[in-house]
């Protein structure tokens, strides 16, 4: 039996509570009795593997951290959802008409990811949107279904117009889309010099706009897609050619990971309005491709927070096909296929990005000396004082004295009228005094606006080994928050709170605001480390757009990265493996060439032995050690 009070106790279920992983792991992810987070693609139901277990078996094949993790039974899992959500939702709305969902390689172009993509999607055709030329000939390379979409978004010159044109030669079903009205001549130009009958969509923009982040992508100063009059013109172009007929689709994008349904069914209401009007207008279309939009619950709370949701993929599905079906069937228009571009809400979950904790830094005090030295300030035992008499009563004015007092000293050190230690002595005063003073309000109910950030402003620093420039660049480009705990020891009770820092020696390299149900919280909780055992954390939801995003800070490149399956009987498969950047690559991608810098360094080392200063056998360590380094891992190697 413990011989903890029962106050003290910890269990699972607290942990589980502390860090939301029922609200917004979507049910992959739990925490075992043993205290560590395990994955299961099916759910509690199905198999769960620790990923403690997943950690030490890529560390016994050679692969350290930091390390991104995809399950590919999450991504399966994902894709049969959405398209199964648009096919019970057609059903129960006696909707008419198809679904075909696509996904915007812009989310996650990683081979593996789409390849993987496009292997689940096959049964229910789904297919690709690309928005570039290299996105385009990768699409072309690896779409193999006659039934699937690939829709042709973005910018585009008479040579991507041609590629995807030959595409629709070889037998695929392509849809170039207008994003302005130049394109719509090239497109035709191009069709008639190769004889191939071009399916065109019109990308409008709408009046309706959506919360969150990217709000910017609808309403009337959009970047892309064409004004209700340009639309007009498209249309008596295209009649005026005999052309009508390869009008096929309407597109619009409201923006990504968009938080409120009611923003969704709005925007839907209208681009149908649009969709009928074409149809009025002659033109055949039979296609509503509804772009992306479909959020993910970063933080679990199910609101129209940025980084949430108040609806679930159900209800998105449900809305857009009822939304539809509400306005043609008043105009007596036939149902069209509908299309969705959901990308984030795809990829997100099925990639982990797990990283071991390499030290952290604590406002810690030392034990105060009974007397001070008779040569100490005054100052110095009015600290002490303000110390010995702090109560919860007296709290906010203990802190105004106690942050004079040191202020003051701080003055006296930079005219040279206290020393080196008597400052110190005066700041671990200052620092136990405010974290007394963090204790006493955390209980109160009414906190003094001064003294509110205090706790956060004492908070520990958790170095971690890994970039936040190169592996979460959307949490310091646009503070999009990521759920992120430790894999391991969830049934203890975390007694630190802490910030994370990377190894970047940039002071943006951090992460200081994390998920919570009500708010955004400044701190994590963690526990203690330990000197014989190593503290891992993972950031979750991490599948879409990180990757692609991620840059070359400091010259950190780009993570080891594992593809996993989990077996029926609960094993492991290690389906891919791939090594992260050496210092080698990312040097070279920054225009170095490493044997030149190899050659460079050997002469070095050849003249410092000429001159005395090393020995021909320090000159060979050194060569070796330089070399070793260039073909290491970019981040902190540990054994």
């Amino acid at each position: 039996m413990s011989s903890k009070p029962a106050l003290e106790r910890w269990s699972v279920r607290q942990a589980t509570e502390l860090y939301g992983v029922d609200e917004w792991s979507e049910g992959f992810f739990s925490i075992s009795a043993k205290g560590e987070l395990v994955i299961g693609p099916e759910g509690k139901k199905g198999p769960q593997v620790s990923l403690l277990n997943i950690v030490n078996g890529l560390r016994e094949r050679g692969l350290s951290m930091p390390v991104l993790l995809r399950f590919s039974d999450i991504l399966k899992y994902r894709i049969a959802m959405l398209n199964r959500g648009f096919i019970e939702a057609m059903r129960e709305a006696d909707y008419r008409g198809q679904y075909r969902g696509v996904y915007p390689i812009k989310v996650n172009q990683q081979e593996h990811v789409v390849d993987e993509i496009l292997r689940f999607g096959r049964p229910f055709h789904h297919g690709l949107e690309v928005g570039s030329k290299a996105e385009l000939i990768a699409a072309l390379a690896y779409l193999d279904d006659p039934e699937a979409m690939l829709i042709c978004n973005g910018y585009k010159d008479e040579e991507f117009i041609e590629l995807a044109l030959y595409g629709l030669k070889m037998g695929l079903n392509v849809i170039l889309v207008a994003e302005m009205t130049g394109e719509i001549p090239l497109i035709m130009k191009c069709a008639e010099q190769m004889a191939v009958a071009p399916k065109i969509g019109i990308r409008v923009k709408l009046s309706s706009r959506a919360g969150g982040h990217w709000t910017d992508s609808g309403g009337d100063q959009s970047r892309f897609g064409l004004t209700t009059s340009q639309v007009v013109d498209a249309v008596d172009y295209l009649r005026q050619r005999d052309a009508l007929r390869h009008l096929v689709m309407l597109h619009y994008h409201l923006g990504s990971q968009i938080p409120n349904i009611r923003n969704i069914r709005t925007g839907i209401q209208e681009a149908a309005r649009f969709y009928a009007g074409l149809v009025r207008e002659g033109a055949p279309m039979g296609i509503l491709d509804v772009g992306g939009g479909l959020a993910v619950d970063y933080d679990g709370s199910k609101t129209n927070f940025p980084s949430s949701r108040n609806y679930t993929v159900a209800e998105y599905c449900g809305d857009v096909i009822e939304s539809v079906a509400q306005v043609l069937d008043e105009m007596e228009i036939p149902h069209p296929v509908i299309i969705s571009e959901s990308g984030r809400a795809t990829v997100a979950h099925h990639a982990v990005l797990l990283f071991n904790v390499l030290d952290a830094s604590r406002f810690e005090s030392h034990p105060l000396p009974d007397k001070f030295p008779e040569d100490a300030p005054d100052m110095l035992e009015a600290l002490r004082e303000t110390l010995e008499g702090l109560t919860p009563k007296n709290a906010q004015k203990c802190y105004h004295d106690a942050t004079y007092y040191r202020d003051e000293i701080r003055s006296l050190f930079v005219h040279g009228q206290v020393s080196l230690r008597q400052r110190a002595m005066a700041e671990q005063i200052f620092w136990r005094i405010a974290n007394r003073i963090a204790r006493i309000v955390r209980d109160q109910k009414y906190v003094p606006e001064e003294l509110q950030g205090l706790a956060s402003s004492l908070s520990d620093v958790y170095y971690c080994n890994f970039s936040v420039f190169q592996s979460l660049p959307d949490s310091w480009a646009i503070d999009q928050l990521f759920p992120i705990m430790p894999i391991h020891r969830l049934n203890e009770r975390p007694e630190r709170n802490a910030t994370l820092a990377d190894i970047t020696c940039d002071c943006d390299g951090k992460i200081d605001r994390f998920i919570d149900l009500h708010d955004v919280k400044r701190t994590l909780p963690l526990h203690e480390l330990r000197d014989d055992q190593d503290y891992f954390l993972g950031a979750f939801l991490v599948g879409a757009y990180q990757e692609t995003l991620g840059d070359l800070h400091n010259l950190l490149g780009d993570t080891n990265v594992a593809g996993i399956r989990i077996k029926e009987d609960g094993g492991i498969e290690f389906s891919r493996e791939i090594e992260g950047d050496s210092v080698s690559d990312v040097l070279s991608y920054v225009e170095y060439e490493p044997k030149e810098v190899v050659q460079l360094v050997r002469k070095k080392a050849e003249r410092a032995v000429q001159q005395g200063l090393i020995s021909p056998g320090e000159r060979r360590r050194i060569m070796n050690a330089y070399e070793a380094g260039l073909r290491g891992y970019t981040y902190f190697e540990t054994d």
